[in-house]
């Protein structure tokens, strides 16, 4: 298909950025973050647009999108890296982290998969690419919201994905377990695992996903697993 036009949201540290690099030298990339300086900073790396947009406004996401298209024309994928990590007992976490893990991982998550699915569906295809957790595999005592959190977007991803009814619009997401980023660290070593992947390793997947074109096999819905550094 060519040159394509990818927006990475959260693109501008860790997995996203690696996606967007991957992605950079041969597509146009817009990367979404909520903080100036860090767009700035990618934006300067990649050589490519960014836009200063946190997800947790629907305003802010709806204009994100809509100024891609009118630059672009088009949106090919979207990757949904942004995530906040809210670890920690129940009653450990203030009451406005819990509130901001909400308004970023759920209706964060929401506003953008709104805003992607119909775009791609105006144009007749494209790709969407969830990022979740490895964390969902199993009950995690120690981060109960951080996981509620995050089962709401695997439960999105997969409800869309049934409900596309076509193979030109794939909404999919990916597992990754713990990884060196600047997430992690604020998560602290005691959750990463002794053997793990890189976030350029997963971006390889990322980007697989991003690239499928409308007349690949269907997989909408696939959901792909990486932890302790394999597949």
């Amino acid at each position: 298909m060519g040159a394509r036009t990818f927006v990475v949201v959260g693109g501008t540290s860790g997995l996203g950025l690696a996606v967007a690099r991957l992605l950079v030298d041969e597509h146009q990339v817009v990367v979404f973050g909520d903080v100036p300086a860090e767009v700035a900073a990618a934006t300067d790396e990649l050589g490519c647009d960014g836009a200063v947009c946190d997800i947790s406004s629907y305003e802010q996401v709806r204009d994100g999108f809509a100024e891609v298209v009118e630059r672009y024309g088009t949106i090919d994928g979207v990757a949904a890296c942004a995530s906040m990590w809210a670890g920690g007992d129940l009653g450990d976490l203030s009451v406005e982290h819990i509130r901001r893990a909400v308004e970023i991982n759920v209706l964060g998550i929401t506003y953008l998969l709104r805003e992607s699915v119909q775009h791609l569906h105006r144009q007749g295809h494209g790709n969407v690419v969830y990022i979740g957790a490895l964390a969902l595999a199993a009950p995690r005592p120690g981060i109960p919201v951080y996981r509620a959190t995050k089962s709401y977007g695997n439960s999105l991803v997969d409800s869309l994905a049934e409900a596309q009814h076509s193979n030109r619009v794939k909404v999919m997401q990916l597992h990754p377990g713990p990884m060196p980023t600047r997430l992690q660290e604020r998560v602290g070593a005691e959750f990463l695992d002794e053997v793990y992947a890189m976030p350029e390793q997963v971006a390889t997947e990322v980007v697989r996903l991003l690239l499928l074109e409308p007349d690949d096999l269907y997989v909408s819905g696939e959901r792909v697993l990486r932890a302790d550094g394999r597949w």
